[in-house]
């Protein structure tokens, strides 16, 4: 199983897997976002952030990445996280090889606090969040309406880095040492 950055030629296979979750209560999408959409949200969020998958033989079995949280500049140091994975490949420790990756990076870049948003119940996604430390912050009640049925929200969050008096900006992660990013990409 090999960890890397999702490219362009990677989005049918992710919205192969993203597709899998739309009738679910997992995302509050009602329709799978069309392949140009996916792009520009690939785009976007890893011109900054790491955008992960995870491949074993010419498969992407799953994917994770990291968005900002919020858009106002004071929220600069925080990331939320987001993990896919094709049915077959869960419960077998991906999700949180793919999520203990995306921190490492994110902590190399400079974040300060990582954010998990879990709709409840999802007792797979509660189970991750909670054995990599992260803390329930609280619960965002009725938060959607999906399936005929009104749905929580969990906030987690998880420190990974100190909370320096003058924190310098996020490092985008094209800018990161690439030798350190391999590292942290076989290390998981």
């Amino acid at each position: 199983m090999k960890l890397r950055f999702a490219g362009e030629k990677d989005i049918p296979a992710l919205l192969d897997i993203y597709g899998q979750y739309i009738p679910t209560s997992v995302t509050f999408e009602y329709e799978l976002p069309s392949q140009e959409e996916f792009s520009r949200r690939l785009t976007s969020f890893s011109a900054v952030y790491p955008f992960l998958t995870a491949e074993e033989d010419g498969n992407v079995l799953g994917y994770a990445y990291a968005h900002r949280c919020a858009e106002r500049a004071a929220y600069g140091w925080g990331a939320e996280l987001s993990v896919y994975l094709r049915p077959e490949a869960a419960g077998k420790g991906l999700g949180r090889r793919l999520y203990r990756s995306l921190i490492e990076l994110l902590r190399l870049q400079g974040v300060r606090t990582v954010y998990g948003l879990v709709t409840s119940p999802n007792p797979a996604s509660e189970g991750l969040h909670s054995s990599l430390s992260f803390r329930l912050m609280g619960v965002q009640q009725n938060a959607g309406y999906k399936n005929g049925r009104w749905i929580d929200l969990l906030r987690f969050e998880r420190p990974i880095a100190p909370y320096d008096p003058e924190p310098a900006p996020v490092i985008p992660i094209g800018q990161l040492p690439p030798e350190k990013v391999q590292e942290i990409l076989d290390a998981f």
